[in-house]
């Protein structure tokens, strides 16, 4: 089917122009001129896309996205902004826009912005779907993303989760393997049964055993009593063993016997016990290469590998940097009592493009620490270059697949904009001897609206009105 999208604009110019840019695809387009036939439109058809101009007499377009949304959250709203209006357009983001469109915009700037919009609706729908196959609330409660790599983690979630399979989930550090073995165990039968994790990174061989298969009282100095170890804490449940890589040849013997058994015997015990757990196992480690080095058993290696599932590093999954930093974001802001931050376009472009060697997990502490030292409820360039010591100003990336191309290509134009406009205001001011108003009246702009380019790029003369101006505005 068809996607069906509105443009409302006051100006009959832009509506002929953005009903040509888009004739030649596959879209149903209405037009609308004013903002109260637009939500009569909306409330009577259902549209995927608006395509919305901030100023417009009467209901202005930040009062008709707020309604939008309210009444029809799954429409994306695009907003048209003019040269001065971009503090708004910022508003209207944390609104619930899209995105936004400076004027004037070129055709492939308007179907760029449809296209990845559209995009993104059919992930997001073949994400409900794939979740709406896994009967729980607990299903996929605190995974973050609709980039492919992820939905492909999905899928692999709904097919084993209903099994009893063994599994196993690689991936880097930080990248969320224990919150996929939850989704796992809350999708399986014995999702009403415990779920037991052991790290086997932060123990010692004896004392993962003892952790792993319990011990009697006198097995060993300090066994004061009878420990009841995880096998049988997790009966009927799941158990996950994190990190299991680290985990020493001669327990690794033990557990291969729990598997092919059924049974294990507590440290010190002379009795076997049954149990009746799912193992799910995790490892950052190439496990396949420790075998190759006599460092895992071979056997072992091939009875927990029935079901592997690949946690991707955050470099694999860059289009969920976005809702992953806003996700963040939001709980930190909570945590600090701060008003809900935004996330600056520099800002953001240097979280698209840092390597994230610690993964998901160093994506949230850079949120915490820069919703710290936010002073404006804006999170800046300058925030994460010095927390993930990154200059502000960095070379783009070179891409590797269509995605990568539009994405980059859509930073490199933002950039472009910002330095064009950077050097527009200052060569300007130097032909004016840093006159604030004769620069505006040479260009042609309001002066509001060249101060305001001033202040985007922290712009200061030596200028009587300017700097009076700004002494009242503070």
């Amino acid at each position: 089917m068809s996607a069906r999208i509105l443009i409302v604009d006051d100006e009959e110019i832009v509506i002929r122009s953005c009903l040509r840019i888009l004739s030649d695809s596959s879209y149903v387009v209405d037009s609308v001129q004013d903002g109260s036939e637009a939500l009569r439109k909306v409330d009577e058809t259902d549209y995927d896309i608006m395509i919305l101009d901030i100023m417009m007499p009467g209901i202005d377009g930040l009062e008709v996205l707020q309604q939008v949304k309210e009444r029809h959250p799954d429409v994306d709203v695009i907003m048209v902004t003019g040269l001065s209006q971009i503090q708004t357009a910022v508003k209207a983001m944390k609104l619930g826009a899209f995105d936004y469109l400076s004027k004037p915009f070129d055709p492939d700037e308007l179907k760029h912005v449809v296209d990845r919009a559209l995009e993104r609706r059919r992930l997001l729908q073949e994400n409900r779907n794939l979740k709406s196959e896994v009967n729980s609330k607990y299903s996929f409660e605190n995974i973050i993303g609709s980039s492919p790599p992820m939905q492909s983690v999905y899928r692999l979630i709904a097919k084993c989760a209903p099994t009893n399979s063994t599994v196993l989930i690689t991936g880097e550090s930080g990248t969320g393997k224990e919150m996929i073995a939850r989704a796992i165990h809350y999708n399986s039968l014995r999702k009403d049964q415990p779920f037991v994790t052991v790290d086997c990174n932060t123990l010692s061989e004896h004392l993962l055993e003892s952790e792993l298969f319990g011990h009697v009282k006198g097995s060993f100095t300090g066994a004061v009593a009878n420990k009841r170890g995880m096998f049988e804490i997790a009966n009927n449940g799941t158990l996950f063993l994190d990190e299991f890589g680290n985990v020493p040849l001669s327990t690794q013997a033990k557990l291969l016997r729990v598997i092919q058994e059924r049974e294990f015997r507590a440290v010190g015990s002379t009795s076997t016990q049954k149990t009746n757990v799912r193992l799910v196992t995790a490892s950052n480690k190439d496990l396949k290469a420790l075998v190759a080095q006599g460092a895992f058993r071979e056997d072992l290696y091939y009875r927990i590998n029935v079901f592997p599932i690949h946690s991707p590093a955050l470099r694999e999954r860059r289009d969920d940097i976005p809702a992953l930093a806003f996700h963040f974001l939001k709980i930190f802001c909570n945590e600090l009592e701060k008003p809900l931050s935004g996330i600056s376009a520099g800002a953001m472009s240097l979280l698209m493009h840092h390597d994230w060697p610690g993964n998901v997990r160093e994506l949230e502490n850079t949120m915490h620490r820069a919703a710290i030292l936010s002073s404006d409820n804006i999170i800046r360039q300058a925030h994460l270059a010095s927390i993930i010591n990154i200059s502000p100003r960095m070379d783009l990336e070179v891409p590797r697949t269509g995605e990568d191309l539009k994405r980059i290509k859509k930073i490199a134009r933002e950039k472009s904009v910002e330095e064009v406009e950077k050097l527009f205001i200052q060569e300007t001011l130097k032909r004016n001897d840093s006159n604030v108003t004769r620069s505006a009246e040479e260009t042609g702009m309001q002066r509001s609206n060249f101060q305001a380019l001033m202040k985007k790029y922290n712009i200061r003369v030596r200028d009587t009105e300017y700097d009076s101006d700004e002494s009242e505005s503070t």
